[in-house]
């Protein structure tokens, strides 16, 4: 999903690039790509709307208009708004004061929930701590595989109860975490579509 948004956006930038100077109309081409390309990768559309808004902006004042590379002024425009979008600062994630710490992973089928649990538990093992991940996908064919493999290469232990009802699966890995000492769970959840409800 990211590497289709990356593609567009680059496609976006490149029709500022190779101009000397950018009329009100460039940027509104540009921005017009921008928008479909966040809109197909599901960001909401009020968020896009105004997003595109403050870079629309920012990028017709004087400021680029007049600048030497306005191509690349636009770029640094789309990238400090999206900052900004995203929070502007790293934030760290809670954790409980009463282990275990759950984080359940959630988002669009295909998005890579998979792979960033075994990021995460890898993340969480070197600062000390001793993640379990749980496999609470029982929908999606070899999900569960996928995570004991990826559960494998980060040397983290992955809970799983087959096709079992993944509420109770995560009950009881919960159960299972506070009995042999680990201090986070990771709970890879099934994907949704952007129609699910």
């Amino acid at each position: 999903m990211f590497q289709s948004l990356v593609e567009k956006m680059q496609n976006a930038f490149s029709k500022f690039r190779n101009k000397g100077k950018l009329t009100e109309a460039d940027v509104k081409a540009g921005m017009r790509e921008i928008k479909l390309a966040l809109l197909e990768a599901d960001v909401n559309f009020k968020v896009v709307k105004e997003f595109v808004a403050r870079v629309s902006e920012r990028a017709v004042g004087n400021e680029v208009l007049e600048s030497l590379l306005p191509g690349q002024q636009i770029v640094k425009i789309v990238n400090e708004e999206l900052v900004t979008l995203m929070g502007g600062t790293n934030q760290k994630l809670n954790i409980s004061p009463k282990p275990p710490t759950v984080i359940l992973m959630c988002g669009l089928q295909g998005s890579g929930k998979t792979t960033h649990c075994g990021k995460l538990a890898r993340m969480f093992k070197k600062q000390g701590r001793n993640p379990l991940l749980v496999a609470c996908d029982i929908y999606r064919p070899a999900a569960i595989t996928q995570l004991q493999v990826v559960g494998e290469k980060v040397g983290v232990n992955v809970f799983e109860r087959g096709t079992a009802d993944p509420a109770e699966t995560t009950k009881e890995a919960i159960k299972h975490a506070i009995k042999y000492g680990f201090d986070t769970v990771i709970i890879d959840t099934a994907g949704r579509l952007h129609v699910d409800e």
